[in-house]
């Protein structure tokens, strides 16, 4: 994979070298295909895990965060994101990707395009790159309402 790369949506070419990067295009793969399993095999395991963002909230644990994936991916939306605008530091057993994600939000009846500010942190666990944490967010209110709107019916402070 050329060490320049600008966007990730999963469907790039890996390195192969068992990289923090290559980790994060498997997540982005998983995610765009909506395959549960192939995020389980990304996201650490246990209790350690945690993510924030507007759909799945605060989420603790691998078993709390990847039954709001399966929420997610068994309702009427499908949500498509590619990472983009990113800088990359990390050491020998951890490593931070922040940036943006921007892509779409499809259901019957509406589409949104999405902007999320995005953090993902991977750790290294026996020789492997899992993923610790996430924290999602949008800038926009009318953009977070509609978003909440189209996965749960009305924004959360309305439900």
């Amino acid at each position: 994979m050329a060490a320049n790369v600008t966007e990730i949506t999963g469907t790039e070419t890996k390195a192969g070298d068992g990289s923090a990067l290559d980790a994060l295009i498997d997540f982005y793969g998983a995610f765009n295909s909506g395959d549960l399993e192939a995020l389980a095999a990304v996201w650490a395991e246990g209790d350690a895990p945690s993510m924030d963002n507007p759909i799945g909230g605060i989420r603790r644990g691998w078993k709390a965060i990847s039954e709001g994936y399966a929420k997610l991916f068994g309702g009427l939306a499908t949500v498509q994101v590619a990472f983009h605008d990113f800088t990359s530091q990390g050491g020998s057993d951890w490593h931070l990707f922040v940036g943006r994600e921007r892509g779409y939000c499809k259901t019957p009846y509406t589409r949104l395009e999405l902007r999320f500010r995005t953090t993902r942190w991977f750790v290294k666990i026996g020789g492997v790159w899992r993923q610790l944490h996430h924290h999602g967010s949008i800038d926009e209110p009318r953009l977070l309402a509609d978003y909440q709107r189209a996965i749960f019916g009305a924004p959360l402070g309305n439900r």
